[in-house]
């Protein structure tokens, strides 16, 4: 960092060109192209595909309020499949039901850090001749069957303070695509190639060295706190008792970003919230609305059936899981939770 600083080169610059290297080197893809947040990641993903007003986007309903916002930002309409309510993930036979002529692409959301359906959505999006965008923020490191996610097509991963592997702030696209890579490129820097040079209206979308510096050195810690977050979910899963804990489907890495179980029907959420923090263990709801429920997605959208995502989302709760949880706060983790 003290490095950086003193460069002088605060901007984009040799630390970001490290960092988009290093996700390349990770994922496989042929290109990554750092950005200043997951959202504007995902807007110029968008962008680089040529999707904007007229197009449908079809997303899961059961994400980040960015996955859809980014889809509004280009002029295009988010079009919801609902999820698995096992995986929390979009559900392939609802997400290709869900394909109009007007579909331009399908996005699905890898939440929590665990890989969706891809070899079944992949094969969707081929059969219909969209386009396949991966939303990966939140799964840095995760594979399915073998194959790390962010390379089944473009694909866009935070790198956000809460995130696995974070700069503070900041996103990463990875695409196979010459074009859509050039693109990405030139829209996140005032549409400019060459200095003072501006080929098309563009954006200031651009990654600090400062923040690339942190990212780095997150980079350098991913194995190891990977696999301490396996661990504790792997304890968590075998020691809780009267709720749903996540099931890891087959062929996939999950990389744990939330650790999320689902309360019994009749369990009132604020309670058990209230229960485990007298015993100082600290929660999350990740997410308490489903996107289609927000005024300004309702507008477009309109009213929608949706009754997993509308049921997961009054039932889901995210305990700690992070990598330096000791065994004795794991402990209090599953004692409190079985106390509920």
């Amino acid at each position: 960092m003290i490095e950086v600083l003193e460069s002088g080169m605060l901007a984009q610059g040799p630390r970001v060109a490290a960092l988009e290297d290093a996700f390349t080197h990770m994922t496989g893809a042929r290109h990554a192209i750092a950005t200043s947040s997951g959202t504007t990641g995902l807007h110029l993903a968008l962008l680089a595909h040529g999707i904007g007003p007229g197009d449908e986007v079809i997303t899961s309903p059961f994400t980040f309020i960015a996955s859809v916002n980014a889809i509004l930002f280009t002029g295009a309409t988010p079009v919801f499949a609902d999820i698995e309510e096992a995986s929390f993930n979009i559900d392939p036979e609802r997400l290709e039901a869900a394909i109009t002529p007007r579909t331009k692409a399908v996005m699905p959301v890898h939440l929590y850090g665990q890989a969706c359906d891809m070899d079944e959505i992949s094969a969707i999006a081929r059969k219909h001749g969209v386009i396949l965008l991966e939303d990966a923020a939140q799964a840095v490191g995760a594979t399915y069957r073998g194959r790390h996610v962010g390379t089944f097509g473009t694909a866009v991963f935070s790198l956000y303070a809460t995130k696995n592997v974070m700069s503070g702030e900041g996103g990463m696209i990875t695409t196979d695509d010459d074009h859509v890579a050039d693109m990405a490129r030139l829209l996140r820097n005032h549409g400019m190639r060459n200095r003072y040079e501006y080929e098309m209206l563009g954006y200031n979308f651009r990654l600090t060295d400062v923040l690339a510096a942190i990212g780095l050195a997150q980079m350098g810690r991913m194995e190891e706190a990977m696999r301490r977050r396996r661990s504790n979910a792997s304890y968590l899963n075998a020691h809780l008792r009267g709720v749903r804990t996540p099931v890891v489907k087959a062929n996939r890495d999950h990389v744990w970003h939330q650790y999320t179980i689902a309360l019994p029907p009749g369990t009132d959420r604020q309670d058990a919230i209230h229960h485990l923090g007298e015993h100082g263990i600290g929660t999350g709801v990740f997410y308490p609305r489903s996107a289609h429920r927000f005024p300004h997605v309702y507008d477009v959208t309109g009213e929608l059936d949706l009754p997993v995502t509308d049921r997961v989302a009054a039932s889901v709760l995210s305990l700690p899981v992070h990598p330096l949880l000791e065994p004795s706060d794991l402990e209090r983790i599953a004692a409190a939770v079985n106390s509920l």
